[in-house]
């Protein structure tokens, strides 16, 4: 059985201009080339030979690469060949019960095709209703009325589930919000914003925020990275010294556009 790596003079010309070059680049071919008759019996293997064969090879082809005497894309051509070479070698080595010499990997990382990222949970909602507390200092999630984006993850909009949201696979999540915050209390109020996670208060979540007075619209934004656990709710809660006190919701005026009550996203980091 024999394994051969080629490329035609044609394919050789498409980025060697000198006759000269050609002729090396295919004498190197044949030194890769040497044929490597295998016989899985035993009588004749030698593949840690001839790994080192076609690592020297990959070797060349990336140094061609990397100082523009060859094109990336021919260089991955031939490093995918060279990686299939190196895996039908294990192979036959495998069937003939011999192990391989570890080898070195036969491609430098800018000749690997990149990997395909894992799956990316994401949620964005948002409310466009006025949020107001039952009670000054009564404790209420924010909750959302529209579901923007939603992939691996989602949120109650109505109901006694109303502000809760869920992702589908553990992992460390960003969770930000922006909150439109307004008064007409006439007098200073506070405001507490924190996060709970199934049914539980994260200890040390939250933060406070000042309303001035009369129409002081302030907006409330900042994030929390977490460790969530898969299928179990979450939500943002809050809380306020009055119930005139609220998150606020304007229409869209001239050139601006409409401002929600609440903004909230999820994106999974790992």
């Amino acid at each position: 059985m024999a394994l051969k790596l080629k490329l035609t003079r044609n394919q050789l010309a498409s980025f060697l201009t000198d006759p000269e070059q050609i002729k090396q680049f295919e004498k190197l071919f044949e030194v890769g080339n040497v044929v490597i008759d295998v016989d899985v019996q035993g009588t004749q293997l030698d593949v840690g030979n001839a790994l080192a064969q076609v690592a020297s090879l990959a070797g060349t082809v990336s140094a061609l690469a990397q100082t523009g005497a060859l094109e990336a894309s021919t260089a991955l051509a031939v490093a995918q060949n060279v990686a299939a070479s190196l895996s039908s070698l294990a192979d036959i080595a495998n069937a003939a019960a011999l192990q391989p010499a570890p080898v070195a990997p036969c491609c430098p990382p800018e000749l690997v095709p990149p990997l395909v990222p894992f799956r990316r949970n994401v949620l964005a909602v948002h409310d466009m209703t006025r949020q107001v507390l039952a009670a000054p200092n009564v404790e209420a999630p924010m909750i959302f009325s529209a579901v923007d984006i939603s992939r691996g993850a989602w949120g109650d909009t109505g109901g006694g589930g109303a502000g809760k949201m869920y992702v589908a696979d553990a992992g460390v999540y960003d969770i930000q919000f922006s909150v439109q915050v307004d008064s007409n209390k006439g007098a200073d109020s506070e405001l507490w914003i924190w996060l709970r996670v199934n049914g539980v208060d994260v200890a040390e979540s939250a933060s406070v925020i000042r309303v001035k007075g009369n129409d002081g619209e302030t907006v409330a934004a900042w994030n929390w990275l977490v460790e969530l656990p898969a299928n179990v709710p979450f939500q943002v809660m809050w809380t306020a010294d009055s119930v005139q006190t609220y998150l606020e919701t304007f229409a869209a005026a001239g050139v601006v556009p409409a401002i929600p009550s609440v903004i909230i996203t999820v994106a999974q980091e790992a």
